[in-house]
This record gives C-alpha cells, sequence and structure tokens, in this order.
C-alpha cells in the first residue's frame, strides 16, 4: 500500500512539473506576440495625435518699430477698443504685449479705476514695458512674464482681452486659449487681430483661429475687416462659451 501511494505522489508530482515546463514555453513563445501587438497599439496611438500646426517666431528685434506715427489710423484702434468695450473702470489684457504700443492706449482708456496687464514670453518685452511706463508715468498697468502656453493672469480679473498680431506666434493656441478662461470675468470680450497667412509667414487664417477658439471653449461674436484695409488683416471677437467655465 505504502508503495502504491509513493508511486501515485511521485507520478502526480511528474505531471505538475511537465505542465509547468509545457507552460512556460507556451508563456515565453507567446511572449513576443504580444510584445509586438503592444508597440504595434503604442505606434498606432502615436500617429493618430494631431500635428501641431506650424506658426511663426516670436519677435526679438528692435521694439520701438511697433511705434509708427500712423499706427494709431491704420489699425483704427480707438474703434477696436469700442468694440472690446473698453473704457473707464474695466481690467484689460494686451496679450504679446511687445512694446506696450496698445498697453499704454488702453491704459488712458480706463483711466486710474482700471488696470491693464502687459502679457508677453519676452523678458525684454517686459523690461521694455516696465521703462516705458515709468518715463511716461503710467501707473495703471501691471507687466506679467508669461509662458507660451499660459498668460499668468490672475483669476476672474480681466473684462477685455487683445492679442494683436500675435496669435501666429502662439505655439500651443488651444492650450493658451484654454488657459486664459479662468481669468475672465462674465461677459468678457476676446479680440484677435492677425492677418491671412499659412501660420509661418506672419499670419494664419481666420478660419484656423475660430476652429482653435472653439475647441478651447470660446464662441465667434464678431468679425470685421476694417483693420488695414487691406483685405488680408481681420479682427475677430470671441467670448467664453456659457459651459465651458
Amino acid at each position: 500500500m505504502k508503495r502504491f501511494l509513493a508511486s501515485g505522489k511521485t507520478s502526480f508530482l511528474l505531471a505538475a512539473a511537465l505542465i509547468f515546463i509545457f507552460g512556460s514555453a507556451s508563456f515565453i513563445a507567446s511572449r513576443p506576440v504580444m510584445v509586438t501587438a503592444w508597440a504595434a497599439q503604442n505606434n498606432a496611438n502615436a500617429s493618430s495625435q494631431p500635428t501641431p500646426r506650424k506658426t511663426s517666431k516670436p519677435y526679438t528685434g528692435d521694439l520701438s518699430i511697433f511705434e509708427t506715427k500712423d499706427r494709431d489710423e491704420k489699425l483704427q484702434v480707438q474703434r477696436v477698443m469700442d468694440i472690446l468695450r473698453i473704457k473707464e473702470g474695466v481690467n484689460v489684457a494686451d496679450i504679446g504685449a511687445g512694446s506696450g504700443w496698445f498697453t499704454v492706449r488702453a491704459a488712458k482708456r480706463v483711466e486710474n479705476t482700471g488696470v491693464v496687464y502687459a502679457v508677453d514670453i519676452n523678458p525684454d518685452a517686459i523690461a521694455y514695458i516696465n521703462r516705458r511706463i515709468k518715463q511716461e508715468g503710467v501707473n495703471n498697468v501691471h507687466t506679467i512674464l508669461s509662458t507660451e502656453d499660459d498668460p499668468k493672469l490672475p483669476k476672474n480679473s480681466v473684462n477685455s482681452v487683445l492679442l494683436l498680431k500675435t496669435y501666429h506666434e502662439v505655439a500651443h493656441p488651444v492650450l493658451l486659449l484654454q488657459n486664459l478662461r479662468s481669468a475672465l470675468r462674465d461677459g468678457a470680450r476676446i479680440g484677435i487681430i492677425d492677418k491671412n497667412g499659412n501660420g509661418e509667414d506672419h499670419g494664419v487664417s481666420r478660419d484656423v483661429v475660430i476652429k482653435e477658439a472653439a475647441e478651447a471653449g470660446y464662441q465667434l461674436l464678431e468679425q470685421y475687416d476694417f483693420v488695414k484695409g487691406d483685405g488680408q488683416d481681420y479682427f475677430l471677437v470671441f467670448r467664453l462659451k456659457s459651459t465651458a467655465k
């Protein structure tokens, strides 16, 4: 009886060992297929990601070139501010402020009861604006050194926003507009002035801007062609969709 039990136990252990060996061999044989399938899926996911559109290199040259005498008239900046409802007591963001050309004009409009945030990713532009407002005695401007995808504005801080000939330089436009949302007060208007182009020629199609703004949670309110009057420049006005905030 003991010999029978021992023999049965040996047979059981032998069978278990064989199952383990064949199971391991089967797993090892299938592993390359599993790895290959995983890699293929990853490659498919990577290829499905949208390719960022082309943008122009941000301007880093002489900022005084924006101070031409006829720029006010060409851009009809007073009319632009009327449409964006920039008036005494409101807060404004000038994103891509550059030399502060629009910043100081908006600062005069809002007077001492309003604030203008001059936002730029270029430290030299921020330093330039700081010197300018000191020399011109402008006391209601706050400069902000931003990043490519975030204007770094305080929450619930602005009634009006303008991106003046800057949008085609924004590396991550949808993300920038998304990060802008928390800074917008109820009813805030966002203006984008640019010219038609392919993204890398210092312009971007108005249809692209409208599409990207929609992706970021904005709706188009109005569009104009009076800026410069050359048929290429456009002025788009957006507001936040009611369900986006």
